[in-house]
């Protein structure tokens, strides 16, 4: 059976085009091959959705028969109808199907002819503000949009089933001003690959006090629902919410490409591409499909340098322009503008343009700028990477959720005299442990020995420190002063930082050593074309051993032989080989943490999850050791490849650090 469902509607919001693509997934490569296991080791959203059903206790859940080949939405919608005649009732998973329209709700709640229907979402909100959901100008506060539009969609069909009933739309979002007031309240939720359960998820609770207070919000979201369905609010200015019902039903059941106009971010960010898998050098690419279409490109168009990965670009007017290549790109067109004393950010840009459309691969350095940066920095230089996790049922009494949790940190030393050694690391996989200042005090044994420089890579451990000390003021730690004091000395307040550490202005209070962000370095100082625009480590690394001559010689020998030390690698292991004289990833060359996925995959499965980029693949690994039964051994294991992952990351930042020094010499 086909009809369209709530999901299919949120992605043909996104694109309707899209629609079509994922009607004929055996045609179209889709590279996100989203994974809802994965997603719930990694985000925690569908122990959410365990957690709020038990607020409404009772339910009867709405079951597909597990041997059933062909989904049957009539099926269900029948099981939905027959409980509907008692005069109360609460469903999980009720379903409506009408004018081949399907949708599932969460948890529906009837009492007579009222009904509350309930989306439950993982993401946080301060029920306190006013402006959650539309701001000061009226409209929809654009991260809510795809959720307000989905809550719409659900009330709409459950209208068009149930005419004579009252439909009332609440959104069952975390409250981050509340606190659990159980241990281990996230414990109770185990995750699972049981087919028989759409969320994945097994309840171990024997009664429902054992969660202790509640700590979910439910927003009623009537009033904006039916400015949604009056066309007061729109998801595109051209096409209010009937109009895009009708068009996608009809895209969805018809199978016709509707040819919507492609626009700048929708096609960046579109997942309908080929890729390197195997799956994607043999499908088709639905993004080509659009551009072959819409403006007649030939095969060969595709291979010339185009703006849509152009770093940092915030002007989407230039295909309005019909500007789509990089040769048809002038200064004018980024407004470009130098700075004094490093690049800026329409110098950077303009840089990759002219270096892409000139098929030129060779570095760009601001050999005086980045030498002056570098006559600061004291040695030994220490190298630092966190990995984190924050998680919406909080681990102990007295947190809120998606408080930080840092779980783990590796410290590489470069000594003056070159030598490289793998000093410290830290792993905390202990279920339902709290590791935060346990890791901080580690952090601080390990880098208070010396005054020398210290590296991170991009805001993410400014943050995390920024996290902690605000848990460490409120708690009751013994050795609290000591690591609050600590943490201020190698960080700076963050920008949303409600206590600017008691000082008139932010800048005044940077550590004495504070952190130097060597990716701000990259970005002020040099370009690799390898890199294609970005500045993500994962990118910026395979482009420094791309170019680096230095780099590769010096990491295609062991490990022992170049005065390198490692805490979980032996002597004989080498990070550099090659395939048919392609540098393969260091990366690829360490055994996978979570199964047999590999990081790349990892990450692509986990595209559509906020805040989760280049570490997704140590945050389900952390997860499956928080969230699954499994042995010690298997714990080991995973912390074993949780640590060599966490140590190739500073040692990638050693690696860049020293082809940047190569450069300057």
């Amino acid at each position: 059976m086909k009809a369209l469902s709530k999901s299919r509607f949120k992605q043909g919001l996104e694109c309707p085009n899209k629609l079509y693509f994922s009607n004929n997934k055996e045609v179209y490569h889709n590279v996100k091959n989203e994974d809802p296991f994965l997603q719930a080791l990694a985000s925690g959203g569908f122990q959410v959705e365990e957690y709020a059903r038990l607020q409404y206790p009772g339910g009867v859940l709405i079951e597909d028969p597990q041997d059933r080949k062909i989904y049957d939405y009539q099926d269900l919608a029948d099981q939905t109808s027959e409980l509907l005649k008692h005069e109360n009732v609460v469903i999980y998973e009720a379903a409506f199907y009408i004018d081949d329209l399907f949708i599932r709700t969460d948890v529906l709640v009837k009492k007579g002819i009222h009904i509350q229907l309930i989306e439950v979402k993982a993401k946080s909100l301060d029920p306190r503000e006013n402006y959650n959901f539309v701001g000061k100008s009226k409209k929809i506060v654009s991260s809510w949009k795809p959720y307000l539009f989905d809550l719409a969609f659900q009330t709409y069909v459950t209208k068009l089933c149930l005419p004579t009933y009252t439909i009332t739309p609440y959104l069952c979002l975390v409250d981050k001003t509340k606190s659990a007031t159980v241990d281990g309240l996230n414990q109770f939720f185990r995750v699972k690959k049981d087919p028989n359960n759409r969320t994945g998820v097994k309840v171990k609770i024997d009664d429902i006090s054992q969660l202790g207070e509640n700590i979910l919000h439910q927003e009623n979201l009537s009033e904006v629902v039916s400015k949604i369905h009056n066309g007061d609010y729109t998801y595109y200015d051209n096409l209010n919410f009937h109009e895009a019902v009708k068009l996608l039903s009809e895209i969805r059941m018809q199978n016709y490409y509707p040819n919507w106009p492609a626009q700048f971010s929708a096609c960046k960010k579109c997942e309908f591409k080929k890729d390197d898998s195997e799956k994607g050098k043999i499908k088709q690419s639905g993004f080509e499909h659009c551009f072959k279409t819409q403006y007649q490109w030939t095969d060969q168009d595709f291979k010339n340098p185009t703006i849509f990965n152009i770093w940092d670009l915030k002007d989407p007017k230039l295909m309005e322009q019909g500007k789509l290549f990089k040769s048809q790109l002038t200064p004018e067109d980024i407004k470009y503008k130098e700075a004094a004393g490093k690049l800026s950010r329409t110098e950077r840009q303009w840089l990759q343009i002219e270096k892409e459309r000139n098929d030129d691969f060779t570095e760009f350095v601001d050999i005086e700028g980045l030498k002056a940066e570098m006559d600061t920095w004291v040695y030994p230089l220490h190298f630092i990477d966190f990995e984190t996790s924050t998680v919406p049922l909080p681990f102990h009494t007295g947190r809120k959720p998606y408080e930080q949790i840092a779980f783990q940190f590796s410290h590489h030393i470069y000594h003056e005299d070159g030598r490289i050694e793998h000093a410290n690391e830290y792993i905390n996989a202990t279920a339902g442990e709290f590791p935060n200042f346990e890791f901080v005090e580690s952090l601080q044994q390990a880098l208070s020995k010396d005054e020398g420089t210290i590296f991170k890579f991009a805001t993410h451990e400014n943050t995390i420190l920024n996290a902690i000390r605000a848990q460490l003021k409120a708690s009751d730690a013994s050795n609290k002063e000591s690591l609050i004091s600590f943490i201020e000395t190698i960080s700076h307040p963050t920008n949303d930082n409600p206590d600017p550490w008691i000082v008139p202005t932010r800048k005044q209070n940077q550590g004495t050593r504070d952190m130097v962000d060597l990716c701000k370095v990259i970005i002020k100082y040099y370009y690799n074309p390898n890199t294609f625009g970005s500045n993500s480590i994962k990118k910026v690394l395979p482009a420094v051993l791309k170019s680096s001559q230095f780099v590769q010689k010096k990491y295609s020998k062991p490990i022992g032989a170049i005065a390198v030390s490692s805490k979980n690698l032996p002597d004989d292991h080498i990070w550099l080989t090659k395939r048919e004289n392609e540098i393969i990833s260091p990366y690829k060359t360490l055994p996978p943490v979570y199964d047999n996925i590999s990081q790349e995959e990892i990450e692509a499965r986990l595209s559509n999850i906020e805040n989760v980029d280049d570490g997704g693949a140590a945050l389900t690994a952390y997860g499956k050791t928080q969230y699954t039964d499994m042995t010690e051994k298997e714990r080991q294991d995973i912390s074993d490849a949780l640590k060599r992952y966490c140590e190739l990351d500073t040692l990638a930042m050693v690696m860049i650090y020293e082809h940047l020094k190569s450069i300057v010499k």
